[in-house]
């Protein structure tokens, strides 16, 4: 039998989002054995044999580039490094759609090799996330990121992170599935491939450009849970292209060339048309929530929002319309009325104003009213079930609905349209403590969202020596200092 050798942790930087079109400009290679322990490392800068891409992201410049290797110069190293492990990524499939053309540009294939998602099996490991960016599911494990957007330092970080995940004495312990890997692994053939003795081009020690500053759009993004895009009638197989787009609007711009790599994106993740229209959609509406969430719309929030909605391909009355909406929504769970509990009120924890609530099933017409009501009264009437869903209504004749399953999964309080039409009669004024978004933050730290932006957080600890990324979740501890510098 042969025995398991472990996992391969990879991490791509790229010059762009489309693997038929744009190349890999650095790779890394993490070897772990069965339980994570990280055995070896290697990496190396590749040239791209065109534009390097996006260098404010990624620090490589064309320069560097184009004194490296190309990857069909170390492609026998990788056969190498990969032969006999699973592969392990954040967003997998993206690094592997990657690797894969990589290795069918010089000639190549690469086999269907078993592989892990730390972002897919974060669900699992780390349900109460909001954001699954390696930056926040390392933040959750107590895994340090340095050095963010470099293949070495992310492909160290999700190593750490899936021993985090395999480790049986903490939370859910390892899935079976996951920890049989490496013994499926040892099965896969790997074509030979003999190594070319190329030397690898690690990134120098040198002083490297300063990446961009995050748009403004990106301080919006930043904290918006996916659930709520979800919410809003995303599909949950789109959870990963979703952190890719988040990512895309970081700056606050998306490129035609970025907006046309959406289309390869969408068949990467196996997404059809309408499940991207409907992703799009779901994050546009989201967005214009988050937008409405602190009571103002700035002139500059609608040109984001109308820019965005501008590049996935909507029309331009649309933005106004959502905005509306957003704004028509949060002013009718603001207004609710308090109307007390009857004597006899026997239906358990009522609803309040600016809860989501889900339909599946039933007499459309009952339902279109309840759904009216519900609206009325303050409720967000969903699209989809998550885990910041009140109730699920159905009348309970098919219990095979896909809002049903996620509803039987997640806890989901599931009641009949007549307890709804009760519960919806007697809605409470909001509950701001209840109903602020979700956050992993200690709640005795002001949120970057009550005190400023993430942006001028950012700028504020580089000013004052405090070491924080240009991406991802920003640690309480710098939270904090800000919140007490600027307590006046």
């Amino acid at each position: 039998m042969t025995s398991a050798r472990g996992f391969a942790v990879i991490d791509v930087e790229t010059s762009g989002l489309a693997p038929a079109h744009h190349r890999v400009v650095e790779i890394a290679v993490v070897q772990t054995d069965p339980v994570g322990r990280v055995v070896r490392e290697w990496t190396s800068i590749l040239n791209p044999e065109g534009p390097v891409g996006r260098t404010d992201i990624h620090r490589i410049t064309k320069a560097e580039a184009e004194s490296s290797p190309r990857f069909r110069d170390v492609a026998g190293e990788m056969v190498e490094l990969l032969t006999g492990r699973a592969i392990v990524a954040h967003n997998a499939r993206f690094d592997i759609a990657f690797l894969r053309a990589e290795f069918g540009r010089s000639g190549y294939q690469m086999p269907d090799a078993p592989h892990l998602c730390t972002l897919d099996a974060s669900r699992t490991y780390l349900p109460d996330l909001d954001r699954r960016r390696l930056a926040d599911c390392c933040w959750a494990c107590g895994v340090r990121l340095d050095d963010a957007h470099t293949a070495l330092a992310d492909a160290r970080a999700t190593a750490h992170l899936l021993a985090h995940y395999l480790d049986p004495h903490i939370g859910v312990g390892p899935l079976a599935e996951h920890v049989a890997l490496p013994h499926l692994a040892a099965r896969t053939v790997w074509a030979p491939l003999p190594p070319s003795g190329c030397p690898p081009r690690p990134r120098s020690a040198a002083v490297v450009p300063v990446p961009a500053a995050p748009g403004a759009l990106w301080a919006l993004l930043d904290v918006l849970p996916l659930s709520t895009v979800v919410d809003e009638g995303a599909p949950e197989a789109s959870l990963p292209y979703l952190e890719l787009l988040f990512e895309v609007f970081e700056d606050g711009i998306l490129t035609e060339q970025e907006a046309s790599a959406l289309a390869d994106l969408a068949k990467v993740y196996a997404l059809t048309r309408e499940q991207v229209q409907a992703t799009h959609g779901a994050f546009l509406n989201a967005l214009a929530h988050r937008i409405v969430e602190d009571g103002k719309i700035t002139s500059h929030e609608r040109v984001l929002l109308r820019d965005a909605a501008a590049a996935l391909g909507f029309s331009d009355n649309l933005p106004e319309r959502i905005l509306n909406e957003a704004w028509a929504a949060r002013e009718r769970a603001a207004g609710a009325p308090a109307r007390p509990l009857p004597d006899t009120w026997a239906l358990g924890e009522p609803l309040r104003a600016g809860q989501s609530v889900a339909f599946t099933g039933g007499d459309p017409l009952v339902r279109a009213r309840l759904e009216g009501q519900a609206q009325a009264a303050g409720l967000r009437v969903t699209n989809s079930v998550s885990g910041k869903t009140a109730v699920l209504v159905t009348d309970g004749k098919d219990t095979t609905t896909r809002k049903a399953v996620a509803a039987r999964e997640r806890g989901t309080r599931i009641v009949s349209p007549a307890v709804f039409a009760e519960l919806v009669a007697h809605v409470l004024p909001a509950d701001s403590s209840a109903n602020s978004p979700t956050t992993t933050t200690s709640p005795t730290v002001p949120s970057t969202r009550e005190s400023a932006d993430p942006a001028t957080v950012r700028a504020w600890a580089a000013e004052n020596g405090y070491q924080v990324s240009i991406r991802g979740r920003l640690p309480s501890e710098v939270v904090a200092a800000f919140a007490a510098a600027n307590a006046n």
